[in-house]
């Protein structure tokens, strides 16, 4: 990992999703038990549906992504490389997501993560507020769009 602070952020295509699984899996929170529970196939969707942003430096080396499932108002993905952490970039990523459920009408948003995680204090810092668990034990938030 460089230590450029420089990156862009672009729709993502279906030749990055290997850039994309493997940061998922080198996030140290919200840690996947059964990676085979999110395959490739996973990410075609969004891809599809022009909501999967991926922020990348200059040289091409994959940062972090997330994505905004329009079909139901939902916060899907947004994990960056834990080497890139605290540069702006899961920021950068929301402001997108938001964007494009705007864009598709909702009017609120929702997303769950693990509870008491940084993830969720960085959701609630701007502007998610907490509304019960899923049945999986993850904390969901709302957000008013």
């Amino acid at each position: 990992m460089t230590a450029s602070l420089a990156y862009h952020i672009r729709l993502a295509t279906r030749p990055d999703i290997p850039n994309l699984m493997h940061i998922r899996l080198s996030v140290r929170e919200n840690i996947l038990s059964n990676p085979a529970r999110v395959p490739e196939s996973a990410y075609y969707p969004f891809i599809e549906q022009g909501s999967l942003w991926l922020c990348e430096q200059a040289t091409g080396e994959c940062l972090g992504f997330a994505a905004a499932d329009l079909r139901d108002g939902s916060i899907w993905a947004l994990f960056i490389f834990p080497e890139a952490e605290g540069r702006g970039i899961g920021q950068s990523l929301m402001e997108r997501m938001i964007g494009d459920l705007r864009r598709a009408g909702w009017q609120q948003a929702t997303l769950s993560t693990q509870p008491e995680s940084r993830a969720a204090a960085f959701y609630q810092r701007n502007g998610w507020a907490p509304d019960g668990m899923t049945s999986g034990g993850d904390q969901i938030f709302i957000r008013p769009l």
